[in-house]
């Protein structure tokens, strides 16, 4: 994906989903990035009790490139965040989170929820050393 405001759009209801990247990144990812983002958004919509708005911003720390998808929504309680990326655990098919964490995992990319209860959610997904280039540069 090449940097700048990547998508934004108003969504049925007012809802509010916003990209930002970096100027001129890639990332080296398996193909199924696409199908993690696709599932955050629809769990977001799907569990996350009214949610307006729904982001996800890259920056470069360090050597690493850390991708933060948030939303407004009503968050993860802390009793479900220890399973979150089990498989057969959540609400609906209990698929979506685990095939998230390994479809990522395929190419050294973490991803953690580190968001509050009642807050929303917040995902860092983080994309180690060599496997994002930026401006020209190999991160």
């Amino acid at each position: 994906a090449s940097g700048g405001l990547i998508y934004v759009a108003d969504m049925s209801g007012g809802m509010e989903v916003s990209c930002e990247t970096l100027p001129a990144t890639e990332v080296y990812a398996d193909p199924m990035l696409d199908k993690v983002f696709r599932n955050l958004i629809d769990n977001s919509v799907r569990h996350g009790g009214g949610v307006r708005h729904i982001s996800a911003l890259a920056e470069v720390k360090d050597d690493r490139m850390v991708v933060a998808y948030s939303d407004d929504g009503v968050g993860i309680r802390p009793e479900d965040r220890e399973h979150l990326f089990e498989l057969g655990y959540g609400k609906h098919t209990g698929f979506g989170m685990y095939f998230a964490k390994k479809a990522l995992e395929m190419t050294g990319i973490t991803i953690e929820e580190s968001g509050a209860h009642r807050s929303g959610v917040r995902f860092l997904i983080t994309v180690p050393p060599g496997g994002f280039r930026a401006s020209g540069r190999t991160g």
